[in-house]
């Protein structure tokens, strides 16, 4: 089921028929470094990773992580969604997109996307995202989407500290009346 779509991409809910893409993306160099081992090594082990967490999330919250294809080929670029995660307050944005399209504003095509559709659809005031440390790429594509680094913040069961940016739609108002 297609989500979302932009000038170039369209955001598609995962199927368990994505299980390649999904073993190739989570085992990405870029993903183990700023993510982390999902522990995902065989097509099966990608299949209940995508039912256990993308199927899941749209289940049970409506929303997750979608996977973004590029409309004029079809080709998956990466996933870019939205999700509740253990230990954050507020609604999550993510994204991770293999090498090949890295630095062509895919990353922040999609996520711009996610981003109105997080608050004009789903009327969220608030939206975070969570980086690792080191991971400025990141960092830079979440303040050009209006998110600001907040604190640092340590996740149940996780040993390292990580980035926390928030966007808030009162504040983002505040701003924008004070640029007038």
């Amino acid at each position: 089921m297609i989500v979302l779509e932009t000038e170039r991409l369209r955001l598609r809910y995962q199927t368990l028929d994505d299980a390649a893409f999904i073993l190739e993306l989570v085992n990405d160099p870029a993903w183990l470094q700023y993510i982390g081992d999902r522990g995902v090594r065989t097509l099966e082990d990608a299949r209940a990773y995508i039912a256990n967490g993308a199927i899941r999330s749209y289940e049970r919250d409506g929303f997750g992580f979608y996977l973004v294809e590029r409309k004029e080929d079809r080709t998956l670029l990466g996933m870019c969604g939205l999700v509740r995660r253990e230990g954050l307050e507020d609604v999550d944005i993510g994204y991770a997109f293999l090498p090949a399209y890295r630095g062509r504003g895919y990353a922040h095509e999609a996520a711009s996307a996610v981003m109105q559709y997080a608050t004009q659809t789903l009327g969220l005031s608030r939206v975070v995202a969570i980086t690792a440390q080191d991971n400025h790429a990141s960092g830079r594509l979440l303040e050009k989407l209006g998110l600001r680094f907040e604190r640092l913040i340590q996740l149940p069961n996780a040993p390292e500290w990580l980035k926390l940016f928030v966007y808030d739609a009162a504040q983002a108002e505040s701003d924008a009346k004070v640029l007038r």
